[in-house]
């Protein structure tokens, strides 16, 4: 197993899973720098192919590192699935393009090379939390929609096939409640999110390019939404919900009653063990086999 550093040791990775093995801070674009680097956790002695679970961190698009999720990676690992933690590049220096670029650089390299890892590159699982939820999800749909792909530059470096679903933990995955008033977001967080800033733009109609609801159909993958009704993205993620039943994709859904924003990346929280249990059987269900009952808590 490879050393974990401070960034590991720290938040919810104080006490490291040893029973999985890392290879952290790989390049996935080439370039050296710290937001173009993923991690690879895999169960010891796997038999592969296993399902590939890919996470993208949360943070409000400006803040946050694949770090602290270390924990949470290797507890999803532990079940049988290979992880892949990943970061990318932040507002407010970059902007959607970058990060959506950078996402879909990150599953380019995972196409290629993690068959080294035992990992399936056809079935894969996307997720992640609050930011870096809405991330996947659109990824997913772009690879899935020409016209959204189109708008962010992208060719889209997986077979939509191989999507085999979607993780989202307290995800902002509709801009529309950011435009209602009170709403605890503000409008800066949707121009920081646009080239220029937004200058010149439409921001409700510039809005639909980054909010996944907007881009649910039929062919969507089988998604797994969980949230809290304290959480101030609660009503975001229930509206997703409805529409993608409305588009009759399979949906699972855990809503806790009490916890915080993306309580979920704590295997200390009470809820976090029926989350993991609920996501390890997703990924069972939709990707393949994983392991049963482990829940790394």
């Amino acid at each position: 197993m490879a050393h974990l550093g401070p960034r590991e040791l720290k938040r919810f990775s104080a006490e490291p899973i040893d029973a999985v093995d890392y290879r952290l801070d790989v390049d996935y674009v080439g370039d050296g720098i710290r937001q173009h680097r993923l991690d690879v956790i895999t169960p010891h002695d796997q038999r592969g192919p296993l399902p590939v679970y890919v996470y993208f961190h949360g943070g409000g698009w400006t803040s946050g590192d694949k770090a602290a999720l270390t924990r949470y990676c290797a507890s999803q690992a532990l079940a049988g699935m290979v992880v892949v933690n990943v970061n990318y590049r932040m507002a407010p220096r970059h902007h959607m393009e970058h990060m959506m670029q950078d996402a879909n650089a990150a599953t380019a390299w995972i196409a290629q090379n993690i068959a080294d890892f035992g990992g399936d590159p056809g079935r894969i699982v996307l997720g992640g939390d609050s930011a870096g939820g809405q991330l996947s999800a659109l990824l997913a749909a772009a690879t899935g929609r020409p016209e959204l792909a189109a708008h962010y530059k992208l060719e889209p470096a997986l077979p939509f096939a191989s999507i085999r679903g979607i993780v989202q933990h307290c995800s902002i995955v509709d801009f529309s409640v950011i435009f209602e008033r009170g709403f605890i977001l503000g409008l800066g967080f949707v121009r920081m999110l646009l080239p220029g800033r937004g200058r010149g733009q439409h921001l409700e109609r510039a809005a639909r390019f980054l909010s996944p609801i907007e881009w649910l159909d039929a062919n969507y993958p089988p998604v797994l939404v969980t949230t809290s009704r304290r959480d101030y993205l609660y009503r975001a993620n229930i509206n997703f919900v409805a529409a993608l039943r409305h588009h009759r994709v399979v949906v699972d859904v855990l809503v806790d009653d009490d916890a915080l924003h993306t309580w979920q990346q704590d295997s200390r929280h009470p809820a976090s063990r029926e989350v993991y249990s609920r996501l390890q059987e997703f990924v069972r269900r939709h990707a393949g086999a994983v392991h049963s009952g482990a829940s790394g808590a």
